[in-house]
């Protein structure tokens, strides 16, 4: 048993705890970047409340999923406006983009300079910007994770800029703003966060630590993801849907990944897809992959027994097994909609291409079992196409 854990300096949580965060950036400095996404009048009352604690602030907006020139443009800003803290204020991929951002405030050069995969992954040296991290959906947990995730247009890919010094400041989950998510931003966070308290369960890192946090998670995610997606005012539903997200990214920070997120990270990068859709029509297939690779060359593996204790987690059924679970995913991807990945214009052509780049993905070194190209391409053919 040997294991480490790290997250954000301070984590705050609870209905109505963003005001917290307004107190928390008053003792920081007087000059923020405030990094939003594409409706930022819902920041109206948070950035009156920073205006009466004396706080300049620029706003930086990004429309999209994060890209590398996004954030080489969002340092400039938060330079030309001698910005000496960052607030991430949205979903994920704002959250990503600001801690991007704080990054390269105080470290030099280009993103590539530092990201994995297609840069030369130099190692961040000075302290990042202070960062304040308030997500506004219940799926990624980025608020206390070490990475940011960005598009790299040229490579066509998802990589990731990480360290350990890029662990935000402070973390503010409040669940309130979460209920006027529309349901389908509701149904595929909602597997995003599912999949990252799966995949830590099982990856070859996990350990006792982030092994609590996937259990508990994982019930709270059987219980409320589809009452929140039914009813977004369902307060109940909504907390321990951020609750859940909270603990998958505390799990995937101090354990990993693993195939689905391997393959999300090419898929992301070639097509337009939510990263949640994705997530959501990989994860049946690469269990059902994981499974029968585990039974056919690690059949004593632990794995193999986490993933019935998975399918007990989400139908409460004791006797419940590794298929049972599996079904049980299946059936809320159609109960929330969720849509095959040829709907977004995935074809068979680009399937073996994904395949063989998500090889190389990093949350492909965290998967229980290494896969075969074969393995990886049917995973992607049956999310494509649900029918298969």
């Amino acid at each position: 048993m040997n294991f480490e854990f790290a997250t954000a300096t301070r984590i705050i949580f609870g209905p109505g705890r963003v005001a917290d965060a307004v107190e928390a950036a008053a003792s920081i400095g007087d000059r923020a970047l405030i990094v939003v996404g594409k409706t930022p009048a819902r920041l109206d009352p948070f950035l009156e409340a920073l205006s009466e604690k004396k706080i300049e602030y620029t706003k930086f907006s990004i429309k999209n999923e994060p890209t590398i020139p996004d954030v080489a443009k969002g340092v400039g800003v938060a330079k030309d406006a001698q910005s000496e803290f960052v607030i991430g204020y949205g979903g994920g991929s704002i959250l990503d983009g600001a801690k991007a951002i704080s990054a390269l405030m105080t470290n030099p050069g280009s993103p590539l300079d530092y990201l994995e995969v297609v840069g030369s992954g130099n190692p961040l040296k000075s302290p990042c910007a202070p960062c304040i991290c308030i997500p506004t959906t219940a799926g990624t947990g980025c608020e206390v994770t070490r990475n940011s995730v960005l598009i790299s247009p040229e490579h066509r890919v998802k990589v990731s800029l990480r360290s350990p010094l890029m662990l935000p400041l402070l973390a503010v989950i409040d669940p309130e703003l979460t209920h006027t998510l529309p349901s389908s931003i509701t149904a595929s966070t909602g597997m995003d966060a599912l999949t990252q308290l799966l995949e830590p369960f099982v990856c070859k890192l996990a350990n006792p630590l982030t092994d609590s946090l996937c259990r508990d998670g994982i019930r709270r995610v059987a219980s409320s993801l589809f009452p929140a997606f039914v009813d977004p005012n369902n307060a109940g539903a909504r907390e321990n849907m951020a609750l859940a997200s909270l603990y998958g990214g505390l799990a995937l920070a101090n354990s990993g990944l693993g195939a689905v997120h391997g393959l999300a990270a090419v898929v992301g990068g070639m097509l337009s897809i939510p990263h949640g859709i994705v997530c959501a029509r990989l994860l049946p297939p690469a269990m059902e992959a994981n499974l029968r690779a585990l039974k056919r060359r690690s059949e004593d593996s632990l794995p193999l027994a986490r993933y019935d204790e998975i399918a007990y987690l989400l139908t409460g059924r004791r006797s419940a097994r590794a298929q049972d679970g599996i079904t049980w995913i299946q059936a809320m991807c159609r109960n929330l909609a969720i849509p095959d990945l040829s709907t977004y214009g995935m074809k068979d052509e680009d399937i073996p291409i994904i395949a063989t780049q998500a090889q190389k993905a990093s949350s492909m070194k965290g998967n229980p079992i290494t896969l075969s190209l074969d393995e990886l391409t049917e995973i992607l053919a049956k999310a494509a196409d649900s029918k298969i």
